[in-house]
């Protein structure tokens, strides 16, 4: 379990005790489009047939946030203050689990975990990790990811761990690799976004990837198609929101 395990179980433990899905914070702003994007694609993940069936959620986007890259490469503000008083204000709302889709921000993970407690935040690095492993056990995984989340090593370390060889791009590609983020954040123009990530999937796979993590939550919005090539591409941001609603949703039947 990839969330504060000992808080994590006594949260399950009282869903399955109740019956009620347990209300998400999301921990968002990091940018606006890709928490929007998050919200969607949990809203997909989740198996209802009536607006009751989904889970309840509290979204708090702070755009405000200092950019996470920044701080990282030791030229920008730290963001952990903003990052704190997010996660105190969805705890506050009364949210019992918390996403952060931002994989950047998970460098800064024990402030928001320290800030929230004793609400459990899942880790979204490990959680796709886990799921490549499960699905391409062994197999060398490339990852397209802001600078930032590089130089902190969250998914080269996480991979590892789980068995799994993780590869980068090269400076010329992770240089493309930014830019395209850039046109996202900046709502640029997407075609071009894509013309710029494209030569970096495709250098992966040249040094032997067979399946590559969009590690930045602005990524999948560029990558949508790629998944019938030889790589198969890891949406970070999916498998967040499938591991929220594997632990928010009731364990036992709902009501008709």
């Amino acid at each position: 379990m990839t969330t504060d395990a000992m808080d994590a179980r006594e949260y399950v433990s009282a869903r399955r005790t109740t019956g009620r899905a347990l209300k998400v914070g999301i921990l968002g702003g990091m940018g606006p489009a890709a928490t929007a994007d998050f919200y969607a694609k949990l809203i997909r993940a989740t198996p209802a047939a009536r607006d009751q069936d989904h889970v309840p959620v509290v979204i708090w986007a702070d755009p405000t946030i200092p950019d996470r890259t920044a701080a990282l490469l030791g030229h920008g503000a730290d963001p952990s203050p903003w990052l704190k008083r997010g996660a105190h204000y969805v705890a506050l709302a009364g949210a019992n689990l918390i996403a952060v889709p931002c994989n950047t921000a998970h460098a800064f993970l024990g402030a928001v975990r320290s800030a929230a407690a004793p609400v459990p935040v899942l880790d979204m690095v490990a959680e796709t990790a886990e799921e490549v492993a499960r699905s391409q056990p062994g197999a060398t995984v490339g990852i397209l990811a802001t600078t930032g989340t590089l130089t902190a090593e969250l998914y080269q370390n996480a991979l590892s761990r789980c068995g799994l060889k993780p590869l980068i791009p090269d400076s010329t590609a992770q240089q493309a690799v930014m830019s395209a983020i850039r046109q996202v954040k900046a709502g640029g123009d997407l075609a071009h976004a894509r013309r710029l990530m494209s030569p970096a999937l495709r250098s992966l796979g040249q040094l032997g990837a067979t399946a590559a993590v969009a590690a930045c939550t602005e990524i999948p919005l560029l990558l949508e198609g790629h998944n019938s090539g030889r790589i198969r591409v890891v949406d970070a941001t999916a498998v967040l929101a499938r591991a929220v609603v594997r632990h928010a949703l009731p364990a036992v039947p709902r009501d008709s």
